[in-house]
């Protein structure tokens, strides 16, 4: 029997407030099937292009949105995980500032998309659950041998909100002196002679910025960082 399989990508984006916590950007889908579900950016790869460029191509006609570099999670290939037909995806997964996207432009298959917290999830079309959970997964684990913080963080930031970014990815409280020794040793963050914005008593503390040279080097480099 001839094969019939489809080619598609699906590109898993996450975003971070510091109130807000983690967030996925998602559509609402135009078209059957599943027309109003919500689900995650993406479509079928052409014949003359890369995965890489089907799936920045996807995300930008969907969403609006542009990242420079999005990296390969997983492939997803379940007989029927989808009902029109045999389709097969390659899921992409990237980190942007929730705060450089407040708006979106979505459009071919896309009716609506938005920012939803990763533990307030929709209903999703297809097997998208699944797939963000694995995506879910990724991200914890990564912290783990790559500093997290430089694609979700604001240019200046307190270090307080280095320290509430991975208590939620970990989904658990961090020893707070301990976790500033480990990341001020890696080089990657220079502290600046201006001050966070007064909320409540005490004094304010300084804003930190990535130090992008030493960061990259390290992300090359790779590292364990135990929490």
């Amino acid at each position: 029997m001839e094969q019939q399989i489809k080619l598609a990508v699906d590109a898993i984006v996450f975003g971070y407030h510091q109130t807000e916590g983690v967030s996925v950007l998602l559509i609402r889908r135009k078209y059957a099937p599943l027309k109003g579900y919500w689900a995650i950016p993406g479509g079928f790869v052409t014949n003359e292009e890369s995965l890489e460029q089907a799936v920045q191509r996807e995300l930008q006609e969907e969403t609006g949105v542009k990242i420079n570099y999005l990296e390969q999670l997983y492939t997803f290939g379940a007989p029927k995980r989808d009902p029109r037909q045999r389709i097969v995806s390659v899921a992409y997964f990237g980190l942007v500032k929730t705060s450089a996207y407040k708006t979106f432009q979505a459009a071919t298959d896309a009716d609506d998309a938005q920012w939803f917290n990763i533990d307030e999830l929709p209903k999703l079309a297809f097997d998208h659950k699944d797939i963000i959970e694995v995506a879910i997964e990724r991200l914890r684990s990564k912290i783990h041998y790559q500093p997290i913080g430089f694609e979700l963080l604001d240019r200046k930031f307190p270090f307080s909100d280095l320290e509430k970014l991975y208590t939620t990815l970990l989904g658990r409280p961090i020893d707070r002196r301990n976790f500033k020794k480990k990341v001020m040793s890696l080089g990657i963050l220079e502290e600046l002679d201006e001050k966070a914005k007064q909320s409540g008593a005490g004094r304010p503390g300084s804003l930190f910025k990535f130090n992008k040279k030493t960061y990259n080097q390290l992300v090359k480099k790779g590292l364990h960082f135990e929490l």
